[in-house]
C-alpha cells in the first residue's frame, strides 16, 4: 500500500488548531483503513505532542506516533492558507504532514519523519506542496521527493 494517497491530502484546510487539524487527517486515515481506532490514535498523536511540540521553522508542522490503532504505515497531509499554531519559533504551520506508524514498526516512521525533514529545507519543495492544484499533485511530488529517494 503507498504510504500517501490522494484520499490523504486535505487542500484548503479550514480547521483552526493542532487537536482540529489532528482529528480531520486521522479521520481521513481511519476511513482509509490504516488507522483502526481513532481516538486511540489522537491521544497518542497527543502524548507524543506533549513531550515536544513538532512545529519545524518555515511554516511546517509534523505531528507522528507510533500507536497500536495503526494498521499501515500512513502519511496524510494537510495544507492551511491561515496557518494553524503547531508551536514553531517562527509561527504558524501551512503545511501540515501527519506520521502514522504502526506500534512495533521499530523506526520506520523516524525514516519517513527524517526523509520529509530533509525536503522541506528546500524552499522549492515547500513552494510546490504550498502551490500544487491538486490531491494528485501533492501525491507525486510526495512520492517522488520523499519516498522514492
Amino acid at each position: 500500500m503507498p504510504l500517501i494517497t490522494e484520499d490523504l491530502v486535505l487542500l484548503d484546510l479550514a480547521a483552526k488548531d493542532r487537536a482540529e487539524v489532528t482529528r480531520a487527517l486521522a479521520e481521513r486515515l481511519a476511513a482509509a483503513g490504516r488507522v483502526t481506532d481513532v481516538e486511540a490514535f489522537l491521544a497518542d498523536v497527543t502524548a507524543r505532542e506533549a513531550q515536544m511540540p513538532t512545529g519545524l521553522e518555515g511554516g511546517i508542522g509534523i505531528p507522528h506516533a507510533r500507536s497500536a490503532a495503526v494498521a499501515e504505515p500512513s502519511l496524510a497531509f494537510a495544507r492551511s492558507a491561515d496557518g494553524v499554531d503547531w508551536g514553531a519559533p517562527d509561527g504558524p504551520a501551512r503545511l501540515i504532514f501527519l506520521i502514522a506508524a504502526p506500534d512495533g514498526a521499530g523506526g520506520e516512521h523516524m525514516k519517513i519523519l527524517a526523509a520529509l525533514a530533509r525536503r522541506l529545507v528546500h524552499q522549492s519543495f515547500k513552494d510546490a506542496l504550498a502551490t500544487a492544484a491538486d490531491a494528485a499533485a501533492v501525491v507525486k511530488l510526495v512520492t517522488e521527493e520523499v519516498i522514492d529517494r
